[in-house]
C-alpha cells in the first residue's frame, strides 16, 4: 500500500513537470507580433482612384487627347490605313494619276506633286514603281489641334522600291530606299472616316 502511494506522489511529480514544460509557448507568436501601424490619412484602393481623364484641369495629349474626343480609334486600323495611303500615292505620283492624288492629299500638297508631274511630263518621261517589300509605318507623334476636333498624326515610313522610267535618253531602272514623316489630319466629328496627306518631310532612316 504504501509503495503505491510512493508511485502515486511519482506519477503527480512528473505530470506536473511535463505540463509545465509542454503548455510553455516556445519562439514569437502571432500576438507577440506589434500591431500594425494604422497609415496617416485615408486610404485610397486602386478601385477608388478618380481617372485622370475625367479631373478637372487636366489637359489630355497625344493619343489620349485623340482617344477622348473618337473613343473608336484604332492604332493599328490606322496605321494599317496609312500603309495603303503611302502605297497608293507613291504609285498614283509615279503614275502621274492626278484623280486618286486629289483624294488623298490637301490641296498644298497637291500643288507640289501637281509641279513636279508637270515637270515630268514636260520632259516627256514616264515613271513606275514597284515595292520590294511593305513598307513598315510607325507612329512617330499625335495632338489635337485647333478647336480640339482635329486629329493631326505623323507617321515614319520606310520603304524599298524599284523605279521604272522612260525618257528620250532610254529606259532607267533604279532601286530606293526612302525614309519619310507624313503628317494626316482629321476633323473627328465628320463622318468622313478618311485622313487627308497634309505634309511630307524627309526622315532619317
Amino acid at each position: 500500500m504504501l509503495e503505491l502511494i510512493i508511485f502515486a506522489g511519482l506519477a503527480a511529480i512528473v505530470l506536473y513537470q511535463l505540463y509545465s514544460v509542454l503548455g510553455r509557448r516556445v519562439g514569437r507568436q502571432p500576438e507577440d507580433q506589434p500591431a500594425a501601424a494604422e497609415p496617416a490619412g485615408p486610404v485610397v484602393r486602386p478601385a477608388d482612384r478618380p481617372l485622370e481623364a475625367a479631373e478637372e484641369g487636366v489637359s489630355l495629349t497625344g493619343l489620349a487627347a485623340v482617344r477622348a474626343r473618337d473613343p473608336s480609334f484604332d492604332v493599328g486600323r490606322f496605321l494599317g490605313g496609312a500603309r495603303s495611303a503611302y502605297e497608293m500615292t507613291v504609285k498614283a505620283f509615279a503614275a502621274g494619276d492626278r484623280p486618286t492624288l486629289r483624294n488623298l492629299l490637301a490641296p498644298t500638297v497637291m500643288a507640289s506633286f501637281d509641279s513636279a508631274i508637270a515637270a515630268r511630263e514636260t520632259e516627256g518621261r514616264t515613271e513606275s514603281v514597284e515595292f520590294l517589300h511593305a513598307p513598315r509605318a510607325d507612329l512617330e507623334k499625335a495632338e489635337v489641334v485647333g478647336a480640339g476636333d482635329l486629329a493631326r498624326l505623323t507617321v515614319r515610313f520606310l520603304a524599298e522600291f524599284r523605279s521604272r522610267s522612260k525618257g528620250p535618253e532610254g529606259e532607267a531602272v533604279d532601286d530606293r530606299r526612302t525614309a519619310e514623316l507624313w503628317t494626316f489630319e482629321r476633323n473627328l466629328k465628320s463622318r468622313d472616316p478618311n485622313w487627308t496627306l497634309v505634309h511630307v518631310d524627309a526622315a532619317e532612316a
